[in-house]
């Protein structure tokens, strides 16, 4: 994408690894200053090394979402400073699929609290302050596995859902401002944690290839950015459904047997991020 990008500076969140990183460095190529937050400063350290010969520069900061005295700290330097980037990607998350006979209160509550709570911990504070200038730009990384409910995914879905929703609901209410507000609802992206998978992912993207169509959405003027489409339209379309005919497809097709395994419970505590 040759285009000179509207944005000089951008954070994004969750981007020690996987689509996060590949955005920062894809940004960092543009010329963009490129604020990047993760819990982990060793794999922000990697991220900035890897832009090491990018015209952008890459400002590492090490950040736990879910805290929000780290996010309003964050946002007050940048107010006293340069102000905020007019570009806000809120893309960490994680995911912990879980079998049914596992399922507990506190297993939700942890991806809950990542998932949802943490992105409203960042989005809250951005959008009090595009709406007193009234412009700036923020994506929020969902899921087409909020489409509907998924074998596995219980928790991970809901969160996934109340983001696109939350999304929704946000558009309009913003319609009469300059503030934009996008979804990304991507497929399978190969992340070391997609790696653990044990079941086949259809359409499978690597990162540098989401990253690009990220990126060509962003510039657009689509509200919910969505790849691959094949995939992404395959789920829109059994969303509009009847349960029985939907829950018929997904047994059918073993996708229950083929996503947990022979014995359901041994992809419990494996991690990954679509």
């Amino acid at each position: 994408m040759d285009v000179v990008l509207p944005w000089k500076s951008v954070w994004i969140t969750g981007a020690g690894k996987g689509i996060g990183a590949a955005l920062a460095k894809l940004f960092s190529k543009k010329g963009v200053t490129v604020y990047i937050s993760s819990r982990t400063p060793a794999d922000l350290a990697q991220v900035k090394d890897s832009c090491r010969d990018y015209p952008g520069i890459v400002v590492p900061i090490p950040l736990d979402i879910t805290q929000p005295e780290q996010i309003a700290d964050l946002v007050q330097a940048w107010e006293a400073g340069e102000g905020i980037p007019r570009l806000v990607i809120l893309n960490a998350g994680t995911h912990t699929p879980c079998a049914v006979s596992e399922f507990s209160a506190e297993h939700c509550k942890h991806l809950l609290d990542v998932n949802l709570q943490g992105t409203l911990n960042c989005l809250a504070p951005v959008l009090q302050r595009y709406i007193r200038s009234n412009d700036g730009q923020v994506a929020v990384m969902g899921s087409v596995a909020g489409y509907r409910g998924l074998p596995a995914a219980a928790a991970y879905g809901a969160s996934k859902a109340a983001l696109i929703n939350l999304c929704e609901s946000l558009y309009l209410d913003l319609s009469a401002l300059r503030v934009k507000i996008q979804l990304i609802n991507p497929g399978f992206v190969r992340t070391p944690l997609t790696d653990k998978n044990a079941f086949e992912m259809p359409f499978l993207l690597e990162p540098e290839e989401a990253a690009e169509r990220i990126l060509i959405g962003l510039c657009s003027d689509k509200f919910e950015i969505t790849f691959p489409r094949r995939f992404s339209y395959l789920l829109k379309f059994l969303r509009l459904l009847p349960y029985r005919w939907y829950f018929r497809i997904l047994t059918r097709k073993n996708m229950v047997k083929n996503v947990q395994g022979e014995e359901g419970s041994k992809m419990g505590t494996k991690e990954f991020k679509s």
